[in-house]
Parts: C-alpha cells; structure tokens; sequence
C-alpha cells in the first residue's frame, strides 16, 4: 500500500486534487505555477517544480496534460498514471470494475455517455477525460466507462482496458505530442497490453502493434453495422453521432447480447454539437460550436454536402495545417465567412482553393451578412474548426452568441 509521503503529485490540478482527497490528503504537490512552498486547506504540500527531488519519492502520479517534455516528467524515475494508480495494483484492491476505454479525435465524449446510458441499469459509472476523476468513482462499480485522452494514454503502461473503442482519428495536440506519428502511437497504445477475447475496434489503416486483443477494422459505419448485424435504419442519429450510437449498441451486444434501438433514440445530444435551428424565416442554422478541429468540421458538413452551404469558420487554430479541411471543402458548393484569430489565414487558402469567402471582426457581423444570402435551400453552419479563445471563454459561449443572434433575425 502507498504511503501519502511516499508519493509526489505532478501539478495542482482536478485529476491531482481528487487523488490527493481519495488518499486522505497530507499529500505532496510539484506545480510549474508555484514559487514557493504553500500548504492548502487540506494540509497538502504544493511545491515550486525545481524542487522535485526523485530519490525523496517511491511513486509519481501526473495530471494528464502534463507536456513530456516538463522537468518533472523528465526527472521522474516511477511515473504512473491516474488510470495506472486506479486500475493497477498500487491500492491493493481485490477487484477492479470492467474497463472500457473510448478514444480518439472527436466524439468521445458524446460516445461515453451514450455508452453511459445504454448500461444506466447495470450501475455503470463514467470518468476520466469527461469530467470525472478516477478517483471520485465507485471501486465497487461493475463497469467503468472512461473517455481517455492521449495524454492519458502517452502516461499510461501499467494497465488495459477490457474493451477498448477508438474513433477516427486526425492529427491533433501535435505540439504537445510531437509529431503526427507519435499521436497514433499513443491512441493505439492500449492494444499491446490487452488480452485474448478482449475487443478493439479500431479506424482501418493504422499501424496496428502486435497484440493478442481481438481486433476489429472499421471504415464505414455500414461495414461496422453489418458486422455486428445491427439495424442503422432504426438509429435516429446520423453523420458522427451515427457512429458514437453504433459503438454504444455494439458493446451493449457484445457485452449482454443486447441491442436496445429505443433507449439509445432516447438519449440527448449535448448543445453545440451538430444543434439544428430554425429562423423566423423557418431557414436551417447548425450551432456545432463544439467543432474545434478539422475532423469535426469535415463531420458536420457531410450531412448537407448536397445543399449551397454558408459556413462560418476561425478562431485560434494552434498552427494546425488546414489543407485536409480545404480539400474537402473545394468539392462543396459552399461560402465561407472568416472570424478570429487566423481569419486572414483562412482568406489565404480560400483564395488559393478558388472559394468565395470573407473575414468579420465579430461573429455577429459574420451572422449578419449569412442573414443576406441564406433562403430555405441553403444551410448556415458554425463549424469554426478551431479554439474559441481568442474571442470568446469557450465554445459554449460562442455557441450561445450564435443562437442568440440567429433568433433575433
């Protein structure tokens, strides 16, 4: 069993905080933000990083975003993860829930919690990126559902997931990975602990490592339900929300044989993802805010390829390269109205790709001139494929502002 003082906790943060908590606190923090020795309302020690000595500690635990490449990922000589602390054998627990890991690019929140409401009966819990830290879960749990990041899975090599789900993937965080190459390698990392009749179902092309897991490729979602003998036309859902439902529905079958259509159409889809609105005019707007990178943008468009499209894009970018997005794009009859901070960026590339476009200074005005040109056969998307902070304090608020201004029109 780990003793508090035994342990040092990389970064004062969410996931830190709750481990700290579950281990009665009197624990010790290394934070990069910090300059000099605090002690907080809980008795926890929160030092300044230089002073992380390794020969003090038996064990490191890191909050997930912490870079690779900091001091005390670096200086660490018995670095574990949140999911190896919880899922490993540092607490000594008897029995560990059911595991399942769903990853990659875009949709894994939407997909734990369908995952979440399909298996609501079974008492399944749900944690990890989506907003609950391992440590605030039921041990007793039969089933732990656990959206995971990268950088969850760059700091994770002690344990494995029971089933693992990973969607689509495009390259994305390369600043914090490095290179397109070692993303991949991280999301398919799992697959090399995992064992004999444990399921993955992994986006065809990778370069999948050895493993004993039984793996299955997908490429459409037909493929995938047709495999599965699941009914898609008697799925509500369509474009990536498609594919989130048939990866709920296929480990419910895989899991208890069961294939419930009506309670996965019962399950809600979190605003700004995909949000379709109506105008006074009865025109179609699609609020789908929450489209921060290329792929789900890409996403969003494919529903109403066959429309004219007025598509509102920009913010902060983080350096991605837009040409996959462009690519696309060229192929649609579509208008693009520029905001944020890459903005002239994005002009730059329409103009190379030959497509109408136009910059804003606010996504209001970008609203305002759509209002000119947009009729009952077109569609008017926010797919921004990019951060929001660099005018708004998330992508809610920037959802909001566009549902906002569109009612008033």
């Amino acid at each position: 069993m780990i003793k508090n003082q035994n342990i040092a906790l990389f970064g004062y943060g969410k996931t830190t905080k709750a481990i700290a908590n579950y281990l009665g606190n009197n624990c010790i923090f290394f934070d990069d933000n910090i300059k000099e020795i605090k002690v907080d309302e809980f008795g926890n020690k929160i030092k300044p990083s230089h002073t992380f000595n390794p020969n003090e500690f038996t064990l490191e635990v890191a909050t997930p975003s912490m870079h690779p490449n900091s001091y005390l990922v670096k200086s660490a000589k018995h670095l574990i993860s949140e999911y190896d602390l919880f899922l490993g054998n540092y607490l000594n627990k008897e029995k560990k829930p059911l595991n399942i890991w769903i990853s990659g690019t875009n949709g894994k929140t939407t997909t734990t919690q369908m995952l979440t409401h399909l298996l609501k009966q079974k008492k399944a819990q749900s944690g990890g990126n989506i907003g609950t830290p391992l440590a605030q879960l039921n041990p007793k749990a039969p089933i732990w559902i656990l959206e995971t990041s990268s950088f969850t899975l760059h700091h994770t090599n002690k344990v494995k997931p029971d089933i693992y789900l990973l969607l689509p993937i495009t390259p994305d965080h390369l600043d914090w990975h490095g290179s397109k190459e070692e993303y991949i390698k991280d999301k398919l990392k799992p697959l090399s602990l995992m064992q004999e009749g444990e399921l993955a179902l992994i986006p065809k092309g990778l370069p999948i490592p050895k493993t004993s897991a039984w793996v299955i490729e997908y490429e459409t979602n037909k493929e995938l339900a047709n495999r599965f003998n699941i009914d898609i036309s008697k799925i509500k859902f369509k474009g990536a929300f498609l594919l989130d439902s048939l990866f709920a529905l296929i480990t419910t079958k895989v899991l208890y044989d069961e294939v419930n259509y009506s309670l996965i159409n019962r399950f809600q889809v979190d605003a700004h993802r995909q949000e379709e609105l109506k105008d006074s005019k009865n025109r179609l707007w699609i609020n789908d805010s929450k489209a921060t990178n290329i792929d789900a943008t890409i996403q969003a468009l494919k529903l109403y390829k066959d429309k004219k499209i007025h598509l509102i894009l920009g913010g902060d970018d983080k350096g991605v390269d837009l040409t996959e997005l462009f690519d696309y794009l060229s192929k649609l009859n579509i208008t693009i109205y520029a905001i944020g901070s890459n903005s002239q960026k994005l002009i730059n590339l329409s103009t190379k790709y030959k497509i109408d476009s136009s910059s804003y200074p606010t996504l209001d005005e970008a609203i305002e001139s759509i209002d000119k040109y947009h009729n009952n056969n077109s569609v008017a998307i926010l797919a921004p494929a990019a951060s929001s902070l660099d005018q708004f304090t998330s992508y809610a608020q920037r959802g909001e502002i566009f549902k906002t201004k569109v009612k008033s029109l």
